[in-house]
């Protein structure tokens, strides 16, 4: 597959997220970054703004195999990764494996689970493989975390590990629509259909398990600048200078930051990386991998807006 290609695929799963998530055009992007990248995405927003929609919307597309797990506060490691059982028919332990073993995985309401059930996604979301009774079980091509949480500030709410979260190649937020977006979301879900889900009719899918390991080639192939490579760099590192940030991002965030850039530059059809790609990746990338300064949350700042101080204070070289 070729840039060409992949661009023409990936213009046909856009426009087909866009008819499902109305008004989201730009969480759409993100969430195919992710995708490109090889990476799993957490997003948050309060309910009702379409999380889940967004990911029942990119199973569609695909011809892989899509779970979901419905994260509750009694939901055991277990139930996730699957367990061995003793098969009284034949006399000896089976192997269960649980709904963790797809290609695309909606973990919804992550942080409606304790610590100790998130924690079973660690060993999954970085290596891709689970270890049960001491054997490891790789995870099928391509594999994918989307995870969807409502602010943690809600009751009956768990916050996500600091482990976990960097294992996460961005965090997306889905904010409120705009007055038309919302006038024609009412439209079209509420004429002629007595629920939400069949509003918009069953979609065909578009792209095989093969398509997306190819379309990932082709991204991670996408050229880089050395002055480029190091301004993104630069800005990782910036946010570990900063007064205004107790603890700054880590190594994986330049890893996934590059990644994320090459992504972009694929989806605007380009085979080379700019300094806007990085700039652009820069707060879904970083924003869960950093920890503010006391004073910065005593005057009501947030992530994001720390960052942009941040980003705005380093230089983009001009090529």
């Amino acid at each position: 597959m070729d840039i060409e290609q992949a661009g023409a695929l990936l213009a046909k799963i856009r426009a087909q997220l866009n008819s499902k998530l109305l008004g989201q055009p730009e969480v759409v992007d993100q969430v195919l970054v992710a995708l490109l990248s090889n990476g799993h995405v957490l997003i948050e927003g309060i309910p009702g703004l379409g999380k889940t929609l967004l990911v029942r919307a990119l199973a569609e597309c695909f011809a892989g195999e899509f779970k979901r797990i419905q994260f509750t506060p009694d939901l055991m490691p277990a139930d996730i990764t699957g367990h061995v059982m003793y098969d009284m028919e034949n006399s000896r332990f089976r192997l269960r494996t649980g709904p963790i073993f797809t290609n695309l995985l909606l973990a919804d309401e992550i942080n409606r689970a304790p610590a100790k059930t998130q924690a079973a996604l660690l060993e999954v979301m970085q290596e891709r493989q689970v270890t049960l009774e001491g054997t490891s079980k790789v995870m099928p091509k391509p594999f994918m975390v989307l995870a969807t949480q409502n602010p943690i500030d809600q009751e009956g709410t768990y916050p996500l590990p600091e482990a976990e979260l960097d294992r996460f190649f961005m965090k997306i937020f889905i904010d409120y629509p705009s007055l038309e977006d919302e006038l024609h979301i009412t439209s079209v879900i509420t004429s002629g259909h007595t629920d939400d889900q069949h509003a918009f009719g069953a979609s065909e899918a578009i792209i095989s398990a093969e398509d997306i390991q190819a379309m990932q080639a082709v991204a991670a192939n996408i050229e880089v600048d050395q002055q480029v490579l190091e301004y993104g760099v630069r800005l990782v590192r910036a946010s570990r200078e900063s007064a205004a940030i107790q603890r700054g991002a880590g190594p994986r965030a330049s890893l996934a930051l590059l990644r994320g850039a090459r992504a972009r530059a694929l989806m605007r059809g380009m085979n080379y990386v700019t300094p806007d790609d990085i700039k652009s990746m820069a707060l879904p990338v970083m924003r869960h991998r950093i920890q503010l300064a006391a004073e910065m949350e005593i005057e009501g700042l947030t992530s994001d807006q720390v960052l942009m101080q941040v980003i705005s204070s380093v230089d983009a070289p001009r090529i």
